[in-house]
Formats: C-alpha cells, sequence, structure tokens
C-alpha cells in the first residue's frame, strides 16, 4: 500500500490532462498518480494509457459527479493519504512534502490545503479555497485571501500553517480511514459544498482540518463551470441550505433557516438587477427543490446527530459575513478575524 496517491477526477476533460498532468508526475515523488474517470467520451482515457502507462486508471461506468465519482474511486485506491485534486491544477516542487509532514506529525488532523493561487495570476489568490475556508453563522463561505468576489495579492500574508474550517475540494490531501469513516462525500451534492459538509462532519468526530502555506498550487478555476453559471448557482444555493439543516442544532436552524433564505432571494433580486435572469431563476429553483426534498435532508440530519450528536463551532465565523462585507466594507480576511478572533 502506498503512503499517499493523488487521485485525479476527469471527464472529458482530454485537454487538461495534456496541460496539467505532466506537472503532477513531475514534482509528485513517491505517490502513486491516479485518474478516476466518469465514464468521458473524449479521448481521455486512451491519452493516459498511451502516453503516461505507469498512471493508474480507475475506470468507472457512468458520469457520477465529483461527489459520487470520488467516492467510487476512493474505495479502489489503498493509501494512508489520498490527495483530491483537480484537473485544472499545475503543483509545484515539494508540493506533497509539507501536507504529509503536517499529518504525520499531529494525528489530530484529518485533512489539509495547500495555498491555491490563480494560474491566470500566480500573484493572486485563487476563489476554490485559496488561504483556507470558513463559514460564517449562516453558513456562507468565504476563504482567507478571498471574500465572495473581493480577492487578494499573495504578499506572504498567509505563509502559515493553521486550522481552518474547511479545505478546498480542489486540492484535498486526507486521511483514506477518515474519509472512508464519514462515509465520504454527500452524493446528493453532486458537486460544489460537498467538501464543507465532508469538512464538518470531521469537525464532528473531533478531528481538525489544516491549512499548508508551505504547499503551493496554481489553479485556473471554474474548468467544469463558470463561476456565474447559473448550474453553478444552483448548486451552490441548493446545497448551501441543505448543509445548514443537516448540520445546524435545533435552536440554531429554526431562526437561521429563514435568514439564510430572505438573504438568499435578496441575491436572486441582485442578479435580475445586474441583467443575470437565468442566475436569479436558478436560485428560485434551488430552494424549491430544496424544499421539496427536504424530508431526505431531514432523515440525513437525523443519522448524522445520531451517529456524531455535537461539533466544534471554534472555527465559525460568529457574525454575518454578508453584512460585514457589503455593509461595513469588510473585505478582507484580517478586518473579519479582528472583529471575531478566527
Amino acid at each position: 500500500m502506498s503512503r499517499t496517491a493523488v487521485v485525479i477526477l476527469n471527464y472529458n476533460g482530454e485537454k487538461l490532462l495534456q496541460q496539467f498532468l505532466p506537472s503532477v508526475i513531475q514534482h509528485s515523488s513517491g505517490a502513486d498518480i491516479i485518474i478516476a474517470d466518469n465514464n468521458s467520451s473524449d479521448g481521455s482515457v486512451s491519452f493516459i494509457r498511451q502516453s503516461y502507462p505507469q498512471v493508474r486508471i480507475v475506470q468507472l461506468d457512468d458520469n457520477y459527479g465529483y461527489c459520487g465519482g470520488y467516492n467510487r474511486a476512493l474505495r479502489q485506491v489503498e493509501a494512508d493519504y489520498c490527495v483530491l485534486l483537480n484537473s485544472d491544477i499545475e503543483v509545484t516542487p515539494h508540493w506533497l512534502d509539507p501536507m504529509i509532514g503536517l499529518l504525520d506529525r499531529h494525528s489530530e488532523i484529518a485533512a489539509v490545503q495547500p495555498k491555491v493561487l490563480s494560474y491566470r495570476d500566480k500573484n493572486k489568490f485563487e476563489h476554490a479555497g485559496a488561504g483556507g475556508g470558513f463559514i460564517d453563522s449562516l453558513g456562507y463561505p468565504f476563504c482567507r485571501g478571498r471574500v465572495f468576489d473581493f480577492v487578494e495579492e499573495d504578499l506572504g500574508q498567509y505563509n502559515d500553517e493553521r486550522e481552518v474550517f474547511w479545505a478546498t475540494g480542489a486540492c484535498l490531501m486526507i486521511r483514506s480511514k477518515v474519509f472512508q469513516m464519514l462515509n465520504g462525500f454527500d452524493e446528493d451534492f453532486f458537486a460544489h459544498m460537498e467538501e464543507i459538509d465532508l469538512c464538518w462532519k470531521i469537525h464532528r468526530v473531533n478531528q481538525k482540518v489544516y491549512y499548508c502555506g508551505d504547499s503551493v498550487i496554481y489553479h485556473v478555476g471554474a474548468g467544469t463551470l463558470g463561476y456565474q453559471n447559473p448550474r453553478k448557482t444552483f448548486l451552490n444555493f441548493r446545497n448551501g441550505l441543505s448543509l445548514l439543516l443537516k448540520h445546524l442544532n435545533t435552536t440554531e436552524a429554526v431562526y437561521k433557516l429563514p435568514l439564510r433564505i430572505l438573504l438568499d432571494w435578496i441575491a436572486a433580486f441582485q442578479f435580475l438587477l445586474k441583467g443575470q435572469s437565468k442566475n436569479f431563476t436558478a436560485v428560485i429553483k434551488a430552494h424549491f427543490f430544496f424544499l421539496n426534498n427536504i424530508n431526505n435532508d431531514l432523515r440525513k440530519r437525523k443519522a448524522l446527530r445520531k451517529t456524531f450528536p455535537s461539533y466544534n463551532d471554534a472555527m465559525i465565523y460568529k457574525g454575518s459575513v454578508v453584512f460585514d462585507y457589503f455593509f461595513k466594507k469588510r473585505k478582507v480576511f484580517q478586518t473579519l478575524s479582528e472583529r471575531h478572533e478566527l
């Protein structure tokens, strides 16, 4: 069994594999490189077999999305640590070593992410994870280095190791035994917010999630769905509500879910005012889907709370990042953390 496996989920991503797989192979000495293919119809699989025969292919029989694809693939991977790596990422020399060292030294850490910078502008952080992820009291995610659409320049301000609430699914190193113990990702999410749900479960088993600034990767971002894509909007808003219903304590859920829904509607009308009618519709559809399938979320909530009844909320931002960002103009993580001691 290998100590570390780098698992790249692929669906019709031949061009991305041609561009980015060489850096992964070059800079991942000692790790098994695995392509988990979601039943691609392009030339992805034949390209790997012909160009990189040393790379193992886990061939799935359908497109199971991000969540289902990784759940099925990781059942076929034997390694102490698995790195879930997007196909649109350029890695740097020795990128694995600092994260492996962190997990080796601290048994209480279950998952870790690197510093995520933009491939297009390598002096800036990238949306997906940046310098480590947090959520506020109403479940809105943000990162060190990126709050909503405001992205910071990398000036070394996050060259550290520290606990965070969630680690990005774009590059997530996790202990395999923890991933399997928690039954991996919630496949109803399909994609988006699933890593936050998984990390919330990690907090429920008294384990920690960390950021490692000594490891650096460059992420293209929005390689499958653009940031303003209505499908992405639908998944983010739908999954955000499911996330809260699954995890919030009962007293919190009673008042926080209605507040979250209200703020989501305000966001929907903002889309409409900007002329993004499809994104407006996506938010409405997300809410109707959530309400129509609420019994499914309630069943998962009951099962989760029965097995893992509580969680450590130390890394949850106690205020509203929406209010602080849009009304207080607090757009940099440090101005938020000073207020709530993150």
